[in-house]
């Protein structure tokens, strides 16, 4: 089984062994391009650049899909989670019918991709629904309608949904899809490495360098090249970007219906939070996929409850004979409605960034594969202006802000605890973590199953905001920007590039600590 970056496990990792990657053989440590992130984003982006005739080394901290692309449902689509109104509100009628044709394009890459190379991936084009379930709404849908047509997108009044949900008005938008996203990008990644590219998994990016040419540390030796990108859902370090860009978390479902009642086109209500619904066969068995109850990361007290919820408002439209998957991802939101692509701000010509997908990372993933590879190629682009990073402005005291937060403070270096002191913990429950006061310090400690506790400093390496337990996936979670860790402080989740410190409790039973 493949692994992610939490404890629920999602329909695809369930269903996809670890990647195993070539033995890199490395004549030198120079490569024209070296790519850091093994999602759907950083192998799209590797296998682009090396069929042009690049020299490219993707690296990735954990294995291929450990993140969000484990974790996301997978739809493919131009009808877009922000609305057509919105983006010619912010960017403009002309730059409206960019953003949809780019999508447009993106879909047309990864048929590409899986056409050229035989993907076997379950790809189906399907069409997607948008439906109203009040009169507010009918009118929002309407307008959106208007403006998706305007955009190029073509969509048609719908009598009728796929899901038998409630409804009072509907729009359909043809020549969508789906696929099962770690089969498309481990295929990807064994094209890459069949022409010549190399994947070094495990290896985590320390610290990099922009001189004369990129000079990246990792945890795995030392490697320069031209040109960088970071394909890592969010950019490592401190950036205006992490001011720009909202981390949320969203959960989902893959159930087993009582009957052959499964939907092959998508659906989405207009509900805030909305939900999503499509289905996928996985190894010939069908697969009901539903998600919603998003929330910013860190923002929930009781992950589990949205589990809850989600299971319950299935159960009230779909006979669900059982719950085969459940899991949660991440996503980051950008500020104006549209992702971020191409030149990273604050560095040099040679870092690229593609991040702020919102919940469209299939599409844009290409998307941005395409846009990074034509501006290392030096080529034109009509969309590198409206992806553009850049159109960020600077804030005012930011490079303050960057000094004041960017240094954690070490707290507990060298200090082992003893479990006496710790005596209001002895309340925690296996499986439950909580931040403490200690001697006018805080913790975030852990309990396990076992009654071991695991206690780490609750400041993220980030910008020093305090982490929150997140119960579903047993990880502390950051509010601020987005960075998660497991139970013992490591890394799951940028933009921290340094796990939490951690602290010795010595032999920290429950039972050490009822006396």
């Amino acid at each position: 089984m493949n692994t992610r970056d939490g404890r629920c496990v999602s329909l695809w990792q369930g269903s996809c062994n670890i990647y195993q990657a070539r033995p890199a053989v490395q004549e030198n440590n120079f490569y024209d391009v070296i790519i850091v992130g093994g999602g759907i984003t950083g192998v799209s982006t590797a296998l682009q650049l090396q069929e042009a005739g690049k020299r490219c080394l993707l690296l990735e901290a954990n294995h291929l899909g450990f993140g969000t692309t484990g974790g996301t449902t997978a739809h493919i689509n131009t009808l877009l989670d922000t609305p057509y109104t919105i983006i010619e509100k912010n960017f403009g009628h002309n730059n409206m019918m960019r953003v949809a044709q780019a999508v447009k394009d993106g879909l047309l890459h990864i048929k590409r991709n899986i056409d050229h190379y035989a993907v076997d991936c379950g790809f189906s084009e399907a069409a997607a629904y948008l439906f109203a379930q009040d009169e507010d709404q009918d009118k929002k849908l309407q307008q959106i309608a208007a403006a998706t047509a305007d955009a190029g997108v073509h969509v048609y009044r719908a009598e009728k949904i796929p899901v038998p949900v409630p409804f009072t008005s509907a729009i359909r938008a043809e020549g969508q899809a789906k696929f099962h996203p770690l089969e498309y990008v481990f295929a990807l990644a064994r094209a890459f490495e069949h022409i010549g590219g190399t994947i070094i998994q495990r290896c985590r990016v320390t610290g990099v360098e922009n001189n004369d040419r990129v000079e990246v540390e990792t945890s795995g030796g030392h490697f320069m090249a031209k040109d960088l990108v970071y394909a890592t859902h969010i950019p490592p370090g401190v950036n205006l970007l992490h001011l720009r860009c909202i981390p949320y978390r969203s959960y989902a479902m893959a159930v087993l219906l009582e009957n052959d009642g499964y939907p092959s086109d998508l659906a989405y209500d207009m509900a805030d939070p909305y939900n999503y619904y499509r289905t996928q066969e996985v190894d010939g068995q069908p697969y009901f996929i539903a998600g919603g109850k998003d929330h910013k990361t860190g923002e929930s007290a009781n992950t589990e409850a949205c589990f809850a919820q989600l299971e319950s408002h299935l159960r009230q439209y779909f006979p669900v004979r059982e719950v085969a998957y459940k899991w949660s991802s991440q996503y980051f939101e950008p500020a104006d409605g549209l992702p971020y692509i191409g030149h990273l701000p604050g560095q040099p010509e040679h870092i690229y960034v593609a991040c702020g997908y919102g919940g469209n990372g299939m599409i844009y993933s290409s998307v941005a594969a395409t846009l990074i590879t034509k501006q290392i190629l030096e080529e034109a682009s009509s969309y590198a202006a409206l992806f553009d990073p850049n159109r960020i402005k600077p804030v005012a005291g930011f490079k303050n802000f960057i000094t004041h937060n960017a240094d954690v403070v070490r707290q507990f270096a060298g200090k082992l605890l003893s479990g006496p002191k710790l005596e209001q913990l002895a309340d925690l429950a296996p499986d439950e973590g909580r931040l403490v006061a200690y001697e006018g310090k805080k913790l975030a400690v852990y309990k396990d199953e076992a009654g071991q506790l695991h206690a780490v400093s609750p400041h993220c390496t980030h910008l020093q905001c305090d982490v929150k337990w997140n119960s579903a996936e047993q990880s502390w979670d950051c509010p601020c920007h987005g960075s998660r860790f497991d139970a013992d402080g490591y890394v799951l989740t940028g933009p921290a590039d340094r796990d939490l410190e951690r602290v010795g409790l010595g032999v920290m039973t429950a039972k050490s600590l009822q006396h």
